[in-house]
């Protein structure tokens, strides 16, 4: 339920945009995400950082994007958020007792194991090296490409490399789980 509530402002914006334009589409893009968040906290009580992070840019962008009336500024919010959530992981990994990437994917490994700490760092840096490169894959399209093919990318390309990667990466992770022994005489 909860991809299918991130993934709806996307899907929404592209059909939207191929209806009735970049314009267009934006509006409603800025809408959703709000109607996400405020869905989100309806249903928890609390709305996740990221999402949180992501409604702020598109409804900065998307703001520049209509006032100006120039689709760049739209473009470079996949960069800007992808960019801070590689100094997002890049922070966590000097501070606090979970790196981010452990935080996201713990959840993912078996239930009653544990991970060495030395592979959650790795995961992390993966995490960051994937966002700066995405970052810039991202400008790269928006700017080289079609906004049509731009649009395309941003709502499959960047959604299913995510995806991809982080099944990749819970199951380079699952190699590394070991069985917690449990305490004895408790």
């Amino acid at each position: 339920m909860d991809a299918l509530l991130n993934f709806a402002p996307l899907l929404l914006f592209l059909v939207v945009y191929k209806l009735r334009g970049i314009y267009a589409g934006t509006v409603v893009l800025m809408a959703a995400m709000v109607a996400s968040c405020v869905i989100e906290f309806l249903r928890s009580r609390r709305v996740s950082a990221m999402q949180l992070i992501s409604t702020v840019l598109v409804l900065a962008f998307g703001s520049a994007t209509l006032l100006l009336r120039d689709p760049r500024f739209l473009k470079w919010k996949p960069t800007v958020f992808m960019w801070l959530l590689a100094i997002g992981f890049m922070v966590s990994s000097r501070f606090g007792r979970k790196t981010l990437a452990e935080r996201l994917l713990s959840a993912a490994m078996p239930e009653g194991s544990e991970v060495p700490q030395q592979a959650w760092k790795q995961a992390n840096w993966q995490w960051v090296a994937c966002y700066l490169l995405l970052g810039g894959a991202n400008l790269w399209v928006a700017f080289t490409f079609s906004e049509a093919t731009w649009v395309n990318f941003k709502v499959f390309g960047l959604t299913v490399v995510l995806m991809v990667v982080a099944g990749l990466q819970a199951w380079w992770l699952n190699q590394y789980a070991r069985p917690v022994n449990p305490a004895e005489g408790g």
